[in-house]
């Protein structure tokens, strides 16, 4: 059966993840205009841009916090329900963020849009849920 804290945890990853998608586009906003001479050094000269950006680096930090939640979850969930519940909230989470942070959000179509999606997470842990408990009745 599939836990509450597994539940909690996965919604957690997407919320790390989704909420902090518009951070990280704003947030490397200036990159295009690093520009250096050779790839080597245009790299270096990104990765210099990114590390120092404070506005890049506590979203990307939090992002990867929701990695490392998700890999953990992963041990006692169930990889098909973990995978649709988390990418499907996180699409969620940006719209939301982002409509947050003044960016389009898509009109009527995102906001049913978010209903299918929640609906289908719902179906999904109901369904889980279900065969556990059926699997372990027998």
């Amino acid at each position: 059966m599939v836990t509450g804290v597994e539940v909690l945890c996965l919604i957690l990853v997407s919320l790390l993840w989704g909420c902090t998608n518009p951070f990280l586009r704003t947030g490397s906003e200036g990159l295009e205009r690093v520009t250096r001479p050779n790839r080597v050094s245009q790299w270096l000269a990104e990765v210099k841009f990114l590390l120092l950006n404070v506005q890049y680096m506590v979203p990307f930090l939090l992002n990867q916090s929701g990695s490392l939640l998700f890999y953990y979850t992963l041990s006692s969930t169930d990889l098909s329900l973990a995978v649709p519940v988390v990418n499907s909230l996180t699409f969620i989470w940006t719209l939301l963020t982002g409509r947050f942070l003044g960016e389009e959000f898509g009109g009527k179509q995102a906001v049913v849009g978010m209903f299918l999606t929640m609906a289908g997470v719902t179906l999904c842990v109901i369904s889980s849920t279900e065969q556990r408990v059926s699997e372990g009745q027998t």
